[in-house]
């Protein structure tokens, strides 16, 4: 019998590892997620992350102070239950249609059409039978106005999925009119006149937050073969600069425009919140340049729920708004 000599310090120090490695399943970031099903991958699809961006629906009601009424919840919660279905029908469509090129992307393949876990026709059948049932929906249970936004709204995105994401300047003005159309919404479904200095603001806000990604995304890309969206290499990250700067710069004029312009309405409040409210909606722009200027300005919500000063200006913003409206 052979006896087995102790391990010294060094052998055991050479032989832990290694078991802790044989132990520890190793980490692939680019491994995808676990196959759940037709209907777990239908839902991923549809981008449940994105439906953050759908909160812009109370905008218009918020900013005219009928956002707490039975009538107006109710109608909202419709609106944006109606707009996250048009919002996934063409995200089914789109992923859809570019199947074939995604499963060449190292990320993109991993979305469940490309990755086979909804079949591609499952997929067109599904976002076809939404973007019939949501304007449909809106028809009968809301005004005629947001059927026909909401019918625009769908023609506007599958007309970007298939073309329109490759033409200069108009790709940032179809996403950027992508945002507006969901602030309008929630004022057409209440019957509320929009306001020109909200519409400008919205607007402007919106073309800010989309170009500053685009930006980013060509900063990131920059040097780099095999950029994610093929018109970043038409685009020059000057010419990106002075377009977020640009909207940056409208936005703050409507807001303080809005501000400022008091429209017939006797001031009774105890502080004018208005006026106070451009000092956060200034800072929460110039915080938000920040992540733009360094090139990291993803998507907007995860800039805004990522950042907790960004975050907190906007939580007192909110709160100087709220008053302003409710001239408290």
């Amino acid at each position: 019998m052979t006896e087995t000599a102790p391990l010294t310090g060094t052998a055991r120090g050479t032989r832990e590892p290694a078991l802790l490695e044989q132990r520890t399943p190793p980490r692939n970031p680019g491994t995808p997620p676990p196959d759940r099903g037709l209907l777990h991958g239908l839902l991923r699809t549809a981008r449940p992350r994105q439906w953050v961006k759908n909160v812009l629906v109370v905008a218009a009601p918020a900013a005219a102070g009928q956002l707490f009424t039975a009538h107006a919840l109710t109608q909202l919660a419709l609106v944006f239950a109606l707009f996250t279905a048009c919002a996934a029908a063409v995200y089914l469509i789109n992923d859809a249609r570019d199947a074939e090129a995604d499963r060449a992307h190292p990320t993109k393949r991993h979305r469940p059409v490309a990755a086979g876990q909804v079949p591609v026709p499952v997929a067109y059948a599904v976002g076809g039978t939404l973007a019939v049932l949501a304007p449909a929906v809106a028809a009968w249970l809301s005004e005629p106005l947001v059927a026909a936004l909401l019918t625009a709204y769908l023609g506007m995105q599958l007309a970007y999925c298939v073309s329109l994401k490759h033409v200069l300047v108009v790709d940032l003005v179809v996403v950027t009119t992508g945002f507006l159309m969901r602030a309008m919404v929630g004022g057409l479904a209440l019957g509320i006149p929009l306001s020109r200095w909200f519409l400008i603001t919205t607007g402007f806000g919106a073309l800010f937050m989309v170009s500053a990604k685009r930006y980013s995304e060509a900063v990131q890309m920059a040097g780099k073969g095999g950029a994610t969206r093929a018109l970043l290499t038409e685009y020059t990250t000057g010419y990106l600069r002075f377009v977020w700067q640009l909207a940056a710069g409208v936005a703050v004029l409507g807001y303080c425009l809005w501000a400022l312009e008091e429209g017939g309405v006797p001031h009774t409040s105890v502080l004018p919140w208005r006026q106070l409210s451009m000092v956060a909606f200034i800072l929460a722009i110039l915080r938000y340049a920040v992540f733009a200027d360094r090139g990291t300005a993803g998507e907007p919500e995860d800039v805004v729920l990522r950042d907790r000063a960004l975050a907190l200006i906007a939580l007192v913003w909110v709160a100087m708004y709220g008053l302003a409206v409710a001239n408290w």
